[in-house]
């Protein structure tokens, strides 16, 4: 299928489902609540669903705007989207700073634990003795019922209101610079200042990311857009590939979450 050729191999199957959805809505005339996406995902929606002769109407929401998981509504173009559930529920609880630490990391596992799936957990903020999360109105009640610890700390959840959910504004700190490709460990060792030998160590133990998900593969070929994130050095993107150098090196601009 020619629509193929313009993403990755294993986003096909994504493609697929996101395709399947604007069949549905064009077939039904109903709207549409996709489980929550990430960045990249939303990414590929936007660009198969929001084009210029689409009888479907597209609005991400994921109770904040600086959030990075959304849901996807989907619906006919007459449909005012702003309208439609997207069925999302903010859940609070607290813990004290005194006694434990806790992290993302450390929610995440405990609802895994669970059985939760990630696609129906929103964005999770931890920190000052609190923690929200934003999930799946649908499995609410069963989180409130059954996550009662966390990292052996008791945890009480209560649903609290959509703009009470605390996340500041993503800042990101831009560099311009030339690479010879964009090999995954090149753009590592570019972004996070480290020698060629130690970003190829990081990539092969899969404590790196590229759209959410572990790449072991050094010469992974990175695009405009890509999120990356190494363990315990923060997260960072490629945001643009601006053409050669005249010594043929590629000009990009790369970008860092401070």
């Amino acid at each position: 299928m020619e629509l193929y050729q313009h993403f990755r191999k294993e986003e096909e199957a994504f493609i697929d489902q996101v395709l399947s959805w604007r069949e549905q809505v064009e077939r039904t005339y109903q709207p549409k609540v996709t489980d929550f996406l990430d960045p990249r995902e939303q990414q590929l929606v936007t660009m198969l669903i929001a084009t210029k002769d689409s009888d479907v109407n597209l609005l991400f929401n994921g109770g904040h705007d600086f959030v990075e998981r959304k849901r996807a509504v989907l619906g006919p173009f007459y449909e005012d989207l702003q309208q439609v559930d997207a069925g999302l529920t903010l859940l609070e609880g607290h813990y004290p700073t005194k006694f434990v630490d806790l992290s993302h990391r450390d929610v995440m596992g405990a609802c895994l634990s669970l059985g939760l799936k990630r696609k129906i957990l929103g964005d999770i903020v931890v920190g000052n003795g609190r923690v929200q999360l934003v999930v799946a109105s649908e499995i609410a009640p069963y989180v409130i019922t059954h996550l009662t610890s966390i990292k052996n700390t008791s945890m009480r959840l209560r649903e609290r209101p959509l703009n009470d959910l605390d996340i500041k504004q993503p800042v990101w700190k831009e560099l311009e610079t030339t690479v010879s490709s964009l090999r995954l460990d090149v753009i590592v060792k570019e972004i996070y200042r480290l020698p060629r030998k130690e970003a190829t160590d990081y990539i092969k133990k899969l404590l790196v990311k590229v759209n959410y998900k572990p790449v072991d593969d050094v010469a992974f070929t990175l695009q405009a857009g890509d999120i990356l994130s190494v363990r315990g050095m923060g997260r960072s993107k490629l945001v643009e590939v601006r053409g050669r150098s005249k010594k043929d090196k590629l000009k990009v601009t790369l970008a860092r979450l401070q």
